[in-house]
């Protein structure tokens, strides 16, 4: 797309796409459709572009770098969002070469309207973006933060303090994290839906059975990875949380069909086949090789 063709080519009528009413037309019901690298592309075309999309996100609701991340220099960042004050969806996710305190921290701190953050794979965050957002977004949701292992305990412990609301968070590898935060994370937040304690070898049923007996709406619970997580925390989840839809249990060893069984009979999603289909399937491994095995011979 041309530069100069943009603002020549892209009109209504007689009139230039610029002369439709900037709020009220453009912002509201053109640009929302465009992706952002697009609304990024369209700066450049000249100085009236610029301030209309500049107009555009600092209005916008939905901020998402996931596409675009790797490419978009943390300078443009800052810019991009230094009037918007109304974000309620914010995702950083695949910015983890360049996103610091220093870039995100400003737009935390003007945006107490965040409801979903998302963090993931930002390892090069510190504590204070999380204590920052629980300080500012009292009505957060959801929080992601997988494999952000720079996430302790002191900043869970602020985040449940200020965002007892919170429906979601991932903490998949925050492997600083044990039963301690955990526990204390589920005292508050009694409305959570969807948790992910994966990939940490520190959890154990303690904090399993306090996520139970607390968050009776649980719909989604992550345990993959969890080692020491044993049979007698799976059926407090059983017991606790009626309305569970989906169990990640995959590789944790002493978790066995005893406790997965009841379950599976209220159609519980486990990510573990049960021993007779495990069975199943090998035997028909087995089968399948045969004609092979009796060439070989």
């Amino acid at each position: 797309m041309r530069k100069q063709s943009v603002a020549i080519e892209m009109s209504v009528g007689r009139c230039h796409l610029l002369d439709l009413p900037w709020e009220d037309v453009l912002v509201t019901h053109i640009f929302c459709y465009l992706p952002l690298r697009q609304l990024v592309r369209l700066q450049r075309v000249s100085k009236q572009f610029y301030a209309l999309i500049q107009v555009y996100l600092a209005n916008c609701h939905t901020f998402d770098l996931t596409q675009i991340g790797p490419s978009l220099p943390k300078e443009a960042f800052c810019n991009i969002l230094r009037d918007n004050k109304v974000l309620q969806n914010l995702s950083v996710q695949n910015c983890s070469d360049w996103v610091t305190d220093t870039e995100l921290l400003p737009v935390i701190g003007q945006n107490q309207h965040l409801l979903r953050v998302d963090m993931r794979g930002c390892d090069r965050l510190t504590r204070h973006s999380l204590v920052a957002v629980s300080l500012s977004c009292t009505h957060l949701q959801y929080l992601g933060l997988a494999h952000c292992e720079w996430v302790d305990s002191l900043s869970i412990r602020s985040l449940a303090d200020h965002c007892g609301g919170l429906r979601s968070i991932d903490l998949t590898a925050c492997r600083q994290l044990k039963d301690e935060a955990i526990c204390y994370l589920s005292k508050k937040c009694l409305k959570m839906r969807s948790l992910s304690v994966a990939v940490n070898a520190n959890i154990t049923d303690v904090s399993v059975e306090e996520v139970a007996k607390n968050c009776r709406e649980l719909e989604q619970l992550d345990l993959t990875g969890c080692l020491r997580v044993r049979n007698d925390s799976i059926r407090t989840v059983a017991e606790y949380c009626p309305k569970l839809q989906s169990l990640k249990v995959n590789h944790c060893h002493n978790v066995t069909e005893s406790s997965l069984d009841p379950l599976r009979k209220r159609n519980v999603e486990i990510d573990v086949e049960p021993p007779l289909q495990r069975a199943l399937v090998l035997l028909q491994d087995v089968v399948g090789f045969a004609p092979f095995i009796n060439l070989q011979i």
